[in-house]
């Protein structure tokens, strides 16, 4: 009798799984989102990121000392990897007018009296205007400037010293050798930086989008209905939430393994987690996302409405994971706002196993907080599912008849085994 009851909550708990997956997969908008939204977004961000770093960002140079070292200055700057001079300009405003047209991102200003003041023994200074709404050029042009005038520096240091060998030449200008080594962002660029966070949101917000559009379809066409039966029958709540869970969770589980693992591996990103440590993260992170998608379809009463929803949530979610923006800085009461969503923990523990080489024991406390999420978003999205098929009424007086009588032949099968 126990091992019938068993094969009764399992068969009806395969029902429940192949009734989720055949909704999913007949639904247009909801195979869209939930199969091909995570196979080629990903490879889209990746793409676009691939190169790390910007490279030949124009700038315009204002070269008022027009002397040999000026030029040397400039040339300097145009040989490198990460500038390029784009424009000469005679004044400044010409320059700022071409800053304005977006044709370059910087303007580098030698005075008159460069040449001079160096011939001096004074210093000289050169100005570099920067375009501070992209961070990246920001960076190539102050950086390339930066290099060229320490490279300068140290060449009028061995003129001035009167040294006779090559290391005293060293000694004079580096009494301090300075190596610098990358650790984890090996290539220093922004794809390694913010590609494993994008990858674990992208993972939280596709649960989102096909749960919020397969449970906006069932309202609208009043679907709950037909396991309306099954919630009376014995642990019938439990047959629905475990069929609906292993439902959504298997097949994100692959979508996981492609998104997390597939993708950063074909375009060479930094990629040091091991599948064992992937399946201990992965599985109460997908856990926590799928009832935490759940308790949100109780918000979701037509598909459309799910759309708002993601669009909404993604970049919020995203700095709230403190992966944009050190979350010790981050004010008390959004930290705690970001315990709420399962990315916020999810991107932490990732990019520490990924990106940072930690092992599981380190990221512990984020495996806590996605199993804490678990269950209690396991809690909610039972009560939600509750509601949901508990309120679902039939249209017609012939549908109610036939559910009641469905609903009455499955009650006396119950009786009968038991």
């Amino acid at each position: 009798m126990i091992i019938q009851k068993i094969h009764t909550f399992w068969e009806d708990t395969a029902k429940v799984w192949l009734h989720e997956l055949l909704e999913m997969f007949r639904d247009e908008g909801a195979l869209l989102f939930v199969i091909l939204l995570p196979l080629a977004y990903p490879l889209l961000y990746s793409w676009i990121y691939n190169n790390e770093v910007v490279r030949e960002v124009p700038v315009a140079v204002v070269d008022c000392s027009n002397s040999a070292t000026s030029r040397e200055f400039v040339r300097h700057i145009d040989a490198s990897p990460d500038v390029m001079v784009e424009e000469r300009c005679t004044s400044l405003e010409e320059a700022s007018r071409l800053v304005g047209k977006h044709k370059v991102y910087g303007v580098v200003y030698l005075p008159s009296d460069f040449d001079t003041r160096l011939n001096r023994m004074e210093q000289a200074h050169v100005s570099v205007y920067c375009n501070m709404g992209l961070m990246l050029t920001y960076k190539a042009i102050f950086q390339t400037c930066t290099a060229v005038a320490a490279d300068m520096n140290s060449g009028i240091q061995i003129r001035l010293s009167g040294n006779k060998t090559n290391r005293e030449d060293e000694l004079t200008t580096a009494p301090l050798s300075i190596t610098d080594v990358p650790m984890f962002n090996n290539t220093s660029g922004y794809g390694n930086f913010i590609l494993p966070a994008v990858l674990v949101l992208i993972l939280q917000q596709i649960l989102l989008l096909g749960i919020g559009i397969t449970y906006g379809t069932s309202y609208e066409k009043n679907r709950f209905l037909r396991i309306r039966p099954m919630l009376d029958r014995r642990f019938g709540l439990a047959r629905i939430m475990v069929g609906r869970t292993m439902g959504f969770f298997v097949l994100f589980l692959l979508i996981a393994a492609w998104v997390i693992l597939g993708v950063p591996r074909l375009f060479h990103f930094v990629q040091l987690i091991h599948f064992t440590d992937f399946l201990l993260f992965t599985i109460p992170y997908l856990l926590a996302c799928i009832f935490f998608a759940i308790t949100f379809s109780f918000f979701v009463r037509q598909r459309e409405n799910v759309m708002l929803l993601v669009v909404f949530t993604s970049v919020p979610f995203l700095f709230l994971s403190g992966i944009s923006w050190p979350k010790s800085n981050v004010p008390e009461f959004w930290q705690y706002i970001s315990w709420l969503a399962p990315s916020s923990f999810g991107i932490q523990g990732f990019v520490k196993l990924n990106t940072l080489g930690a092992t599981f024991s380190d990221i512990l406390p984020e495996i806590k907080g996605l199993w804490a999420q678990t269950v209690v978003y396991g809690a909610l999205a039972s009560f939600v599912t509750y509601w949901q098929v508990k309120g679902s009424k039939p249209e017609t007086e012939d549908g109610t008849a036939e559910t009641k009588e469905h609903a009455a032949l499955e009650n006396q099968k119950q009786t009968a085994l038991e």
